[in-house]
């Protein structure tokens, strides 16, 4: 038998409550029905280039040429019956119930349609409100922008024999779209692609036979789940990016055909014990390689395996598309909130106390076009603690202001897993470890690959006079994201756990390193100069202090022994003999 896999927009409808209906008056039930079909149903898919591929007795399935033609008959189709209707006592009205989806579906020789998109399409049906159409996510991103009439997004849905949750929206026909009062310069209209949309291609397997590509289709799919958590992000479904599987691909056609701005591409070859992972991420609209990895890994368990790659690859590809985002806020000439929230992530990724204030006032900017947006409000706490860090005099009024930040965020979001991260950092510094410990764990139950997580945990036992558990956590944070923006301080929490169990120069080393990757930390500096100090190593440690205040110049040593995270009498202890080592090295009293 011949066969056919292809994309395609695929509309099912059906009547509601049609057994009722039939069994009040069949007859007349079937002769309106007759008439709906040559009146309106036929002609509102010709018009549209449908084609339909069954019909049932109240209901027909059709497929488009795109996801715009759908959703323009499904209207169409919605407001036939809605003037139909008119006069009608409301237990006697035909009502449809509409789903669109744009997926993956396989063409038989006789022309009917098999797959998921056709399931989808179908359950999606079932779930949508008499006289409205629901949409997949895949099908939604298609036509955003073009409806005029009111959408409602119902969230994530779990779907009847579909393996994964999808969100889904509502197009309630008759309900006009709310109008916003319109600027006195209306800014233009962008075109184009969602910001921040991928899709992941299916990775290709390379070597290794069956068993080795059921792995790597596993990686593909659990790297698109693992994506599609991160906010203000649009990744393309799983079922719509395996259309391409084995597939010659043109980077350009493919964001035309899925409207996406970056593409994800590579293979997993296996041979010899190994497996070599190569990965690229292309901008959709000039085909050019923003980012590319390669990384070797011995074979082992094949699920412990699976998750180790794709933390590793969510945590580069976030850093990576949250960059490439930031450029192009940056050239964008009427900012939007989101727009303003990019530019802000990239102010504070250059580090240094000027960038990090003016990330603050870009995080701002976005919360006064959005207050509601969760992103920008956890971006402002998040400057606010590491000024704490920075500028001491200010440590207890940012951390109060921080915590204020991360509660809002919470309130209008409960599973930001940021502010859930946020919020148990700040914790760990105000002498809370344990309820910082728990909302770290709650971070990681809502994305487990955080490896910043796991090092603040390391930071916890510090604080709780178990330094001796630090260096374990640190490098459980090294597995997940081993090429991590921020993992200069992973090594700068090993380095003082190691300090504080009096391992001095493993510190000094660890202190070294971290300030190697990153020169802009005060607290590095610090306690390096602590460790230097302690080991007699006075020129070194001298030039460590002097650095440090020459980025903190406010910091003394009255001013941290008041900023004590802890009141654990083993963390106090050990704390003493780190101010000693930098009272040797030179840091003002105050």
């Amino acid at each position: 038998m011949i066969v056919t896999r292809k994309l395609a927009a695929i509309l099912v409808a059906d009547i509601v409550g049609y057994s009722r209906l039939a069994g009040a008056d069949e007859d007349r039930v079937l002769a309106r029905l007759r008439a709906l079909r040559s009146d309106l149903i036929d002609p509102s898919i010709s018009v549209h280039n449908g084609r339909v591929v069954k019909r049932t007795g109240d209901g027909v399935l059709v497929e488009f040429r795109s996801v715009v033609d759908a959703v323009r008959c499904g209207i169409e189709m919605q407001n036939g019956l809605i003037e139909r209707n008119a006069g009608v006592p409301a237990d006697r009205q035909i009502r449809f119930r509409i789903g669109i989806h744009l997926g993956d579906v396989v063409e038989e020789a006789d022309g009917d349609l098999m797959g998921d998109g056709v399931n989808i399409a179908a359950r999606l049906e079932g779930i949508a409100t008499p006289g409205a159409i629901a949409l997949s996510e895949d099908a939604y991103r298609q036509v955003r922008g073009r409806i005029e009439f009111a959408v409602s997004d119902l969230g994530m849905k779990a779907l009847k024999n579909i393996a994964e949750p999808l969100r889904v929206y509502s197009l309630q026909v008759g309900v006009p779209a709310e109008a916003r009062p319109a600027p006195l310069e209306s800014p233009p209209q962008r075109s184009g692609p969602e910001r921040c949309s991928l899709v992941v291609l299916p990775l290709a397997s390379l070597g290794g036979g069956e068993e080795h590509e059921a792995f790597v289709d596993g990686v593909t799919e659990s790297l698109t789940t693992d994506l599609s958590r991160l906010s203000n992000t649009v990744v393309v479904a799983r079922n719509t990016a395996f259309t391409y599987k084995g597939k010659p691909v043109d980077a350009k056609q493919v964001g035309r055909e899925l409207n996406v701005r970056y593409i994800l591409e590579g293979s997993i070859q296996r041979g010899a014990g190994r497996m070599r992972i190569n990965t690229q991420l292309i901008d959709a609209a000039t085909g050019n390689h923003i980012w590319a990895d390669r990384f070797d890994k011995p074979v082992a368990d094949s699920f412990d395996m699976q998750d180790e790659i794709v933390s590793r690859l969510a945590n580069q590809l976030r850093a990576e598309l949250i960059a490439a985002e930031a450029r192009r806020a940056e050239l964008e000439p009427n900012p939007d909130a989101i727009d303003y929230y990019f530019r802000g992530v990239a102010a504070f990724n250059k580090g240094r106390i000027e960038n990090i204030l003016r990330a603050k006032e870009l995080f701002q900017e976005a919360l006064k076009l959005n207050p509601a947006q969760v992103d920008a409000i956890v971006g402002a706490a998040r400057a606010d603690v590491i000024m704490a860090l920075y500028r001491q005099e200010e440590r207890a009024e940012r951390l109060k202001a921080a915590e204020s930040e991360l509660l809002n965020a919470l309130a209008i979001d409960p599973r930001s897993h940021w502010a859930h991260l946020w919020l148990g950092y700040v914790q760990i510094l105000t002498n809370r470890a344990s309820r910082g410990v728990g909302e770290l764990e709650r971070a990681m139950s809502l994305n487990r690959n955080i490896g910043v997580a796991h090092a603040w945990m390391g930071l916890a036992r510090i604080m709780q006079g178990r330094a001796e558990e630090t260096e374990a956590h640190v490098a459980e944070a090294f597995r997940i994201s081993p090429t991590d923006g921020v993992a200069f301080l992973w090594k700068y929490i090993a380095g003082l756990g190691k300090l504080f169990l009096g391992a001095d120069a493993e510190a000094a080393e660890l202190f070294r390193q971290s300030i190697d990757a990153s020169r802009n930390f005060p607290l590095n500096h610090f306690h390096n100069a602590a460790a230097l100090g302690l080991l007699g190593r006075q020129s070194e440690a001298e030039s460590e202090v002097e650095a440090g205040l020459a980025i903190a110049p406010g910091f003394t040593l009255a001013g941290y022994r008041a900023a004590a995270e802890s009141d654990n009498p083993v963390f106090l202890a050990q704390r003493e003999r780190v101010i000693e080592g930098m009272r040797k090295a030179g840091v003002p009293e105050g």
